[in-house]
């Protein structure tokens, strides 16, 4: 369960203005300077803002109810999923949101801190799947690496692609955690941050397309309040920021 139960997952996502930025093809020194110093301000203004002692527990260790991979897009961040993300999610990033690319990062977070959810997070206008799509064979050769390991058809629409992709991420972590699935421990869920509204459920939702391997729209709901799972949910909201 997130912070503010798994089921506001299914709520459209605040987006909050971004930091100004300025279009350009190749990074620039007087940018990069500019920047630093607007993020040591905002960063300056948050420590002021939480206080000493939310950072002293926050040294304490981390106790995250879930493991997200999502992609390294910019476009994408915490703010639309929790208020109060730190010490709660355990944040995997890289283009295309797999779990291949990243497989120990996203088995420590499971296995030794012991998060309940896994969230896979796909999201519409996606470069990865654009590229995956297509014919990449011009890129980088590490970029090509792990664009590789998206598996999806040829010539798809971009939000087919990502919708493929993300129940391929689900199915292959099913497959890796099918134990502690069966158990009761993990559930696995994928979702599209769809800020393009190319699903036409509203821009900028988060829509959930996957639950343990369920992809079936009409039944996500009920394979999310399965008592086994709203047990677990349950057992984590009384143990974990109280």
């Amino acid at each position: 369960m997130l912070k503010k139960h798994l089921a506001s997952l299914l709520v459209a996502a605040c987006i909050v203005t971004p930091f100004a930025t300025q279009a350009h093809e190749h990074g620039e020194a007087a940018i990069a300077r500019s920047f630093i110093k607007e993020i040591q301000s905002v960063e300056g203004a948050y420590a002021k803002e939480h206080g000493t002692t939310f950072f002293q527990e926050l040294s304490k260790g981390q106790h995250p109810r879930a493991v997200v991979v999502t992609c390294s897009d910019s476009r994408v961040h915490t703010n639309m999923l929790d208020q109060s993300p730190e010490g709660d999610l355990f944040m995997i990033r890289d283009i295309g949101n797999q779990i291949a690319t990243a497989k120990g990062s996203v088995e420590y977070g499971i296995n030794h801190l012991g998060a309940s959810l896994l969230l896979i997070i796909g999201h519409s206008s996606c470069g990865a799947i654009k590229a995956a799509s297509g014919d990449y064979s011009g890129l980088e050769p590490a970029i090509k690496k792990e664009l590789d390991t998206i598996a999806i058809k040829k010539g798809v629409s971009n939000i087919d692609g990502v919708k493929a992709n993300v129940h391929n991420q689900v199915a292959a972590a099913m497959e890796e955690y099918a134990e502690a699935v069966k158990e009761g421990h993990l559930v696995v869920v994928g979702a599209v941050y769809d800020f393009a509204d190319d699903m036409k459920q509203g821009a900028g939702k988060l829509n959930l397309v996957n639950v343990n391997g369920q992809t079936d729209a009409a039944k996500l709901l009920t394979e999310l309040s399965r008592k086994d799972i709203a047990d677990e949910t349950d057992k984590v909201k009384h143990s974990t920021h109280h």
